[in-house]
This record gives C-alpha cells, structure tokens and sequence, in this order.
C-alpha cells in the first residue's frame, strides 16, 4: 500500500488545487439519504432515515429489494431520528458483518450488528445488539461510524443528547457516552454473545485505568458529531462538528493519537468561549483546525462533515477535505497549506442543496446526497477540460476483478486509445487498444492477486487513472 501512495502521490504532486467543483447526478429515486458507505467492490450502499439500506450499482440503478429494511424498529420522528449511519465490518467480504447505528422506538440509540444473506440482501433477523444508549431529548444524535483503517475497531460518534446548550453539562461527563467518540472492538466469538458479551474494550483505550470514565470513550467535549471520517491516506481522523449559534467546527486528529482528546463543547464552540460552568477553567481543549461563522448570507448554520480526497480521477482535489452546510446549500473545502496549517473556503451554493451526506467509494472517488431530492452526485473537478471531464465518467467494474473488467464509456463522443495495466510501482503489465464499441470487456485471469494501477487514454490524450483491486 507504502508503494502505490508513492505512485499515486508521485503522479499528481505537479497539479494545483482546483477552484472549483461540478456535481453530476449518480443516483436519484432514495428517500431521504443520510449515509453512505462501500462494502469493498463498487456498489454505493446507501442509508435512508426511516430504516432502508438501498444499494446503488454502477450504472447508477437502484435495487429493487432493499439490501436491509428495519424500518420497524427504527423511529424517524422527523427531527433528527432514524436509522443513521452503518458501517462494513473490515473482513466482511468473509463474514458478511456489518453494523449500524439508529434511534429505536423509544427514542434511544442503538448500535447493532446485521448479517449478510446473498450477495445484494441482509438478513433482518440477524440483529445483535451491542450498545443501547439512552437519548434525553430527540436532537443531537450523532452519528457515523467507521472501523479504524489502522486498527480495524469500531468509532462511533454520538451527540450531546440535545435540546440546546447541553443543559446537563453531558459531553463532559466522562460516566456517559453521549457527546463523545467510542472505539470498541467487535470481534467477539458467538459464545460470548450467548453469554451477554457483545463487543471488547481495547486494551489501549485512553481511560481504561481510570475507573471514574466510561472504558468505550475514545475523545469527549463534542456537541453534534453527525459525521465524521477518516484520512485514508494516513488514518487521520476528521470530524465536523455542528455549533449551537456561533461557530461550525472541523477537528482533525493524527491517525498516530492515542486518544483522549476533549474537543471543548460546552466549555467552546470552537475556538471561542461558550460556558465557564465548572470544571470549563481545567480541561485541556483540542481546538478545531478549521471553523466558520454561524449565521451570514447565504444563511449558515449546520456542518455536514465528508472525507480528504484521495482519489485518482480528479487531480486539482487532492488532499482537500470536503464539507457542506445544510442551510446554506454550499460546499466548501479544508486545504493544508503548510504542515498543520488549515484554510477554510468555499466554493459555492449548489443546488438541490440539503447535503446530508459524503461517501467515498472503493476507488475514494467522493459523492453527496441531498436529503431534499434522494440525488446521489458525484464531486467533479470543475477546472478540468472537456475531454478530461469526459474520460472520468468511464464506469470501470467489477471491482475488486477476477477473470475480467469492463468499461462503460457513457459519453458517445469519447472514443479511448488505450487502457494499460500497471503494478503499483508503476512498471507496465499489459496494454489494450483498438476499440469499436462504448462497451469494453478486458481480460484479467493473467493477473495475479493484488493492486494495480489503471491507465483509461482516450484519442485525444487525456487520462485516467483508476485503483484496481485482482482478488
């Protein structure tokens, strides 16, 4: 993986950022999309809040049987309720786990682990139960969830339980898991789900040793985690936090942290003082690497938090991290202009607005849903050409690949030249040509398991280069 970083970085290091984006429809026809995650293969699954997972394919269709429907157990009250995040076990290709994160009938989170029946389907009745956590109010739950790319445990981000200011003081209350990010290991054996044991602490957890804070809790002081991601380049982790009336917050921490940050709410919303309620006057505050106003024209008030780009097709993005704000419609990005130095911009207010949600898929290309519309679209490079706008909507699939790969080139006018298959050092495999069709199928049983590196040239020279998995 060291290699093809190197590569990759190596290939890009020459371009400039970009200025600007361009949405492009991927998906339409979901029904209040929150969530967004890949399973390892180029499929988009993709969370609705009254308690489906619908799959996404790669021509953009949508399966017409839910690959999970819970909506029975899930309470969508039209506030901040509903099914809300899931998350794909490291291993699920083996063990068809996967997890997920709701508020149930009674108003109360819970994080659960499902199992995968066929390859498009779950089985419903296959729910364990890990965690309940009581909710006070029915706002500010949270949440996201994502396996540590350098640990394979379970993060969970959580609200502060809601209503307004944390009234209780709860996202610094170290005996509740509310206002907090929880790392837990899930890898647990049947007979200790049949003896009550549903998930592990880490032996490395921050306050395992400190018998007054709950062993789960990983970092605390957050006000409304409702997403969060990591860097997959490093493992770094990116949160956004949605302020109460004056700040929206990005916190970013090392993938090399041992946790135990505290964030600050109430004590701050971001970087300015928001209570000196006791205890505020001693407490260790990670402040955000980037933050904006609340309130302004266009009208700011939500932060919809999304993920580093580390894609291959749209060069002018690399290494912006990607927001949005739900009131305001626009999206907006964090560019490290100096070893921990951050700039905050926007780009602008892109319609139908309402963003909910980022997702990354296997090959880290980014997408947005809008929770007003069910789109699901995909973030352009705006700055790049015609042509080279036109090579990157090539549907390259299945992948990860066995015996063969096909490419879709959508676009009619696009005629390709080339595709050359590389290793990850980037020396030269094979090489195919001379296409008459906008349909082409390549075989790969020659290639042996492992990364490569796609090389898509179309006849007028423009490239793109794609992640290609052989299993």
């Amino acid at each position: 993986m060291k290699n093809i970083t190197l590569f990759l970085a190596c290939l890009f290091m020459s371009f400039a950022y970009a200025q600007d984006i361009t949405l492009e429809l991927y998906a339409s026809g979901l029904s209040s999309p929150v969530n967004m995650k890949h399973a390892g293969d180029d499929r988009l699954f993709v969370v609705e809040r009254s308690g489906l997972i619908k799959i996404v394919n790669t021509d953009g269709s949508l399966n017409s049987t839910p690959f999970l429907n819970i909506d029975g157990r899930v309470s969508n009250n039209g506030d901040e309720q509903g099914l809300l995040a899931m998350a794909f076990h490291p291993d699920y290709v083996t063990n068809g786990f996967f997890y997920v994160d709701y508020i149930d009938n009674s108003g109360d989170t819970v994080i659960s682990r499902f199992t995968r029946s066929t390859f498009d389907t779950a089985d419903a009745s296959s729910e364990v139960i890990l965690l309940n956590i009581s909710q006070p109010f029915p706002n500010h739950n949270g949440g996201d969830m994502h396996f540590g790319p350098n640990d394979g445990y379970l993060y969970i981000s959580t609200g502060d339980g809601g209503s307004g200011g944390d009234p209780g003081n709860i996202a610094q209350n170290q005996s509740l898991l509310l206002g907090k990010i929880l790392r837990i290991d899930v890898d647990v054996t049947q007979l200790q789900i049949d003896t009550g044991t549903t998930y592990l602490i880490p032996a490395n957890n921050p306050f395992v040793s400190d018998t007054a804070v709950l062993d789960e809790i990983w970092a605390n002081g957050l006000r409304n985690p409702w997403k969060f991601s990591f860097d997959s380049s490093n493992g770094d982790m990116w949160i956004a936090d949605v302020g109460q009336s004056n700040r929206e917050e990005i916190n970013r921490t090392l993938g090399t942290s041992t946790g135990g940050e505290n964030y600050g709410w109430k004590c701050f919303e971001g970087t300015s003082t928001f209570s000196t309620v006791s205890g505020c006057s001693t407490i260790t505050h990670t402040p955000p690497v980037a933050e904006y106003n609340y309130g302004g024209s266009p009208f700011k008030c939500s932060i919809t938090g999304g993920y580093r780009y580390r894609g291959t097709m749209q060069s002018g993005l690399q290494g912006l991290f990607f927001f949005a704000d739900f009131c305001s419609d626009e999206i907006g990005y964090v560019e490290e202009t100096n070893p921990d130095n951050f700039s905050l911009t926007f780009f602008e207010v892109f319609s139908p607005g309402g963003f909910s949600a980022f997702g990354e898929d296997v090959n880290n290309e980014l997408f947005v849903c809008s929770l007003l519309n069910g789109g699901i679209y995909r973030i352009v490079d705006g700055n790049l050409s015609v042509g080279e706008a036109s090579i990157n909507t090539i549907k390259m699939y299945p992948n990860p690949a066995k015996n063969s790969l096909t490419f879709d080139v959508l676009d009619t006018s696009n005629q390709l030249s080339h595709i050359n298959i590389l290793d990850v050092q980037g020396k030269f495999i094979q090489s195919y040509s001379e296409f008459d069709n906008q349909l082409i199928t390549i075989s790969t049983k020659t290639l042996t398991s492992g990364i490569y590196i796609v090389e898509i040239i179309n006849t007028k020279g423009n490239k793109s280069i794609r992640k290609l998995i052989i299993e």
